[in-house]
């Protein structure tokens, strides 16, 4: 049954919402633990010990926060196959071009594809920059993630990669979050509109909190 499901068009669209619906709530608690680096060292610091701490005793220093991680590689894995394999589906489906053009889509609807390379992209830079320190421009300090954002946003190169990311994060969110609704049966006619406000009203607040930490580094406000 669960091949029948993944095979259909149906059932890859379906994995397509619930793995972006889940993904948009980490951003969504992601920005605002982000937010924090606001109110010092000492803040964020702790705040980020506690992500590792969550659970204890019962589960072990560090474990919750890789449960997490793993939920997050899956879906974003099932999120990018599904994704290639519809448009690989669709483009199989119509070889040949339109008589007549297409109604123009939206900007946010014709840079899905590129924008979701460039957030791949991006997550392995991310990781490797502010989680393992292999590519961190300062010297990494482990346990201490208010240094080496600072460090970060520090260089015009930080700053560039991870706006230009956001930026893309945004109109993925603007246009995937009206489609996984409607995907998962919550869209209507009368509800279209309440839908496009509320992506385009998230896509904005998630992207200006993204935005807001190196834009505070390179102000000076937070330093």
């Amino acid at each position: 049954m669960a091949r029948t499901i993944w095979d259909s068009t149906v059932g890859k669209k379906t994995v397509m919402a619930v793995s972006g619906v889940i993904m948009l709530l980490y951003l969504v608690v992601h920005a605002f633990g982000n937010l924090k680096i606001f109110f010092g060292p000492g803040d964020f610091n702790h705040y980020a010990h506690w992500l590792r701490t969550l659970g204890e005793p019962f589960v072990h220093y560090g474990w919750t926060l890789w449960l997490i991680r793993v939920v997050l590689i899956v879906a974003v894995i099932a999120h990018a196959v599904s994704a290639y394999q519809l448009s690989r589906r669709d483009i199989k489906a119509r070889p040949a071009k339109y008589a007549h053009s297409r109604p123009r889509a939206s900007y946010a609807t014709r840079t899905m594809r590129w924008g979701g390379i460039i957030m791949a992209l991006f997550i392995v830079w991310h990781l490797l920059d502010l989680t393992t320190g292999h590519v961190h421009s300062g010297g990494f300090q482990e346990g201490r993630p208010y240094e080496n954002v600072v460090d970060t946003f520090s260089t015009w190169y930080g700053n560039v990669i991870y706006i230009v990311a956001m930026l893309a994060v945004g109109l993925h969110i603007r246009h995937g979050f009206w489609s996984a609704a409607q995907t998962l049966g919550v869209g209507s006619r009368t509800r279209d509109r309440a839908l496009k406000t509320s992506a385009d009203v998230l896509a904005l607040l998630l992207t200006a909190g993204f935005v807001a930490v190196p834009v505070g580094v390179m102000t000076g406000v937070v330093s």
